[in-house]
């Protein structure tokens, strides 16, 4: 016997609701222990990874991912750095991903947000991969977007995946290059 319509629609309904407390739930935890995080770098490139998805599991509240990049580019190999950062930013961002896609906006309506939905209803992963690329805080409103418009999660964390690892690259080559170049300016390189 299947359910009813009201009951499936209940269902649904219940689901996406704890989806979305779920992201809440996470974003609260994350900027709450933000200061004990910095000692998972100790472990080298998992805990670059796991920085990396607790810096962008944050919904709207900044998290230092970029500047955890750049510093670790200058410790460990920069592409390995950006490879794990690149990695772990995209699996943060499946809770901005899946609060949109609970269609429960968890900011409200604003032009950006509108903008947004409208860019990424016209170029779809095109828009995601400019945004995951450039640094700015406007990702999570994209990762909304992309959510509430059912665009395949594959496709979505693909493109982020594409964006988000360039940017990282970008910035752990520019913190192993501006080491040396201070060193090599202090002559102890």
């Amino acid at each position: 016997m299947n359910p009813s319509p009201a009951a499936q629609r209940n269902r649904r309904i219940a689901l996406r609701l704890l989806v979305l407390l779920a992201v809440i739930a996470i974003t609260v935890l994350i900027f709450a222990y933000r200061d004990k995080a910095q000692t998972l770098a100790a472990y080298g490139y998992p805990g670059i990874f796991l920085l990396s998805v607790l810096a962008n599991a944050t919904l709207i509240m900044p998290a230092p991912g970029v500047a955890l990049t750049f510093t670790m580019g200058a410790v460990f190999h920069p592409f390995l750095v950006g490879l794990a950062a690149g990695a772990g930013s995209t699996l943060g961002e499946l809770t901005g991903y899946l609060a949109g896609f609970s269609g429960q906006v968890v900011v409200e309506r604003s032009p950006w947000y509108d903008r947004l939905e409208d860019w990424t209803r016209r170029y779809g992963p095109w828009t995601i991969l400019t945004l995951a690329f450039i640094p700015n805080p406007l990702f999570d409103l994209a990762g909304l977007a992309a959510g509430a418009l059912r665009m395949p999660l594959t496709r979505f964390l693909l493109f982020t995946w594409m964006g988000k690892t360039l940017k990282m690259w970008g910035f752990a080559y520019a913190g192993a290059y501006s080491l040396n170049w201070i060193l090599e300016l202090f002559g102890t390189g």
